[in-house]
């Protein structure tokens, strides 16, 4: 395992090679977001999605949701995408808002048991999406292992997960240090699954004038919970800690 900080401009751009190197290859790295950290694949490498899953010590029946670098990316990883979840994505992207959609069909991806949904976030972290630039689409789940709070800096990331990954970036401290709030948009009116940095009345706000409103799923976990995050209905893709997912 290689650890690389980001304190000047070369260094930085160092663990942004070094970070997209290894996943490009089938790797795993630890990179920075704008919740918590992240364990980071290559969202297209069967294996190395499967890597990922066993360093958290989950089944396929936990798929980790999927980072972007652009906005625009939604509609090449998602399908049948309602009007109020643009209306997000326009107010809250980038940021810790995570939405699960209908994935598109054709894609030549295995996340695990997904039931036909995709979870994709975009994360409003320079460093995370300067990685996403030269990889594309990353499955990330927060880095922790299952039950352990997920980690807010490099050290307590490396503590959990040194062994198994290839690359650990040191950015410092999560500048948010809470998961994203996931939303279920695979409906005609969306479902907040996870209650994270933003809350139920922030997302309505915005939603409230064009007729539409979020509710709460019934049980819904707080993002101080370690479940993961799911991707649709009846599905177990993670409510994590991210992340996403990360």
């Amino acid at each position: 395992m290689e650890r690389y900080g980001t304190d000047g401009e070369e260094e930085r751009e160092s663990a942004i090679e070094a970070a997209a190197l290894a996943l490009q290859r089938g790797g795993l790295a630890v990179i920075p977001t704008d919740t918590v950290y992240g364990i980071a694949a290559d969202a297209f490498d069967p294996a190395a999605v499967r890597a990922l899953l066993a360093a958290k010590g989950r089944g396929r029946e936990m798929p980790p949701p999927v980072l972007v670098s652009a906005a625009t990316t939604l509609d090449a990883l998602a399908v049948r995408v309602p009007g109020y979840a643009r209306t997000l994505v326009e107010e809250f992207w980038p940021g810790p808002l995570t939405l699960v959609c209908h994935q598109q069909t054709s894609l030549q991806w295995d996340l695990g048991e997904t039931r036909g949904t995709v979870a994709v976030r975009m994360p409003d972290h320079a460093l995370a999406r300067e990685v996403l630039e030269r990889t594309g689409p990353l499955a990330v789940s927060s880095a922790n292992l299952t039950g352990m709070p997920a980690a807010t800096d490099a050290d307590r990331a490396e503590d959990m997960l040194g062994e198994v990954v290839d690359v650990i970036v040191d950015d410092g401290a999560s500048p948010g240090g809470e998961a994203s709030t996931i939303v279920d948009v695979t409906g005609t009116q969306g479902r907040v699954l996870r209650l994270g940095a933003l809350s139920l009345e922030q997302l309505n706000a915005v939603l409230e004038p064009l007729g539409a409103t979020l509710v709460l799923e019934d049980g819904a976990p707080d993002a101080d919970q370690d479940t993961d995050q799911d991707t649709g209905p009846d599905s177990d893709q993670e409510k994590d800690s991210d992340e996403g997912g990360a």
